[in-house]
């Protein structure tokens, strides 16, 4: 499976942000309600017209840097199963923080189409310690279980800064030729705020695989970044209900992207 397969057209990702799950310090909810929530944050993102959304434990703060309890992997694993069940769109899955082992036997078994795997390749110092890329594992066991689930890659990813700190374009090439990347994501230093558009000019000419957007789209910004990258990750205070990060999300304000980049 290529990027271009998944996405004739490049495409709109949203994101479904789940509250923490069971075993988390800060759950509050049973696996029903979690499953219910996301299934209803599927169904709006597909009435508003996105072509995919992502699955990711971001309610699980404070984060594993990798090797997630048995029961959050479970958990991951019933959702999205669910999820993909449920929903024409594209599935894809984020396993925070860095779990991309587990995000990839996720996706696999419960059919989903795409992972994001935040440090693929390098090493980079984050609110979670130093972590280490995991490419040479992630691809093996793609290999060992013949997937084609397609793995996103980070580059200088966002909430971290690169202890191997070569240029982000060098970087990209890295990542893409020697990393096993299907696509590149390009972020800014921390969620909210979108990269440059110098940034993602640079890894666009660096390589030859899609480059998406993974952080800081808002409704003011989305047509900019959707014309001048191969997709765009969409999921800030604009696209969530008053504005609460990680919290449900505003069909509209999705609804108002898709229009603005597919007028």
């Amino acid at each position: 499976m290529k990027f271009g397969q998944l996405f004739p057209e490049k495409p709109i990702i949203g994101m479904i942000h789940l509250p923490a799950l069971v075993g988390a310090p800060n759950n509050k909810l049973s696996m029903k309600q979690l499953t219910d929530f996301a299934l209803s944050e599927a169904d709006k993102l597909e009435r508003a017209g996105l072509d995919a959304c992502i699955v990711e434990n971001v309610g699980d703060t404070p984060l594993f840097k990798e090797n997630l309890p048995p029961y959050t992997v479970a958990a991951m694993a019933t959702i999205t199963k669910d999820v993909v069940k449920r929903t024409r769109m594209k599935v894809g899955v984020n396993m925070l923080r860095n779990a991309c082992e587990e995000a990839l036997s996720v996706a696999h078994i419960t059919g989903a189409h795409f992972i994001r795997c935040n440090v693929l390749i390098g090493a980079y110092a984050t609110d979670q310690g130093i972590i280490e890329g995991c490419a040479a594992r992630v691809a093996r066991l793609k290999k060992e279980l013949n997937s084609s689930v397609l793995v996103f890659g980070d580059v200088h990813v966002k909430h971290a800064y690169p202890i191997f700190n070569v240029e982000i374009e060098y970087a990209a090439q890295d990542l893409a030729e020697r990393g096993g990347a299907d696509a590149v994501i390009v972020s800014g230093p921390r969620s909210p705020v979108p990269p440059s558009f110098e940034r993602v000019k640079k890894v666009r000419d660096a390589i030859d695989k899609p480059v998406m957007i993974g952080s800081g789209i808002g409704l003011a910004n989305v047509k900019q970044f959707y014309q001048k990258s191969d997709g765009v990750i969409i999921g800030e205070p604009d696209f969530k209900v008053n504005g609460v990060w990680g919290g449900p999300s505003d069909e509209r304000a999705y609804a108002k992207a898709v229009r603005a980049c597919r007028p």
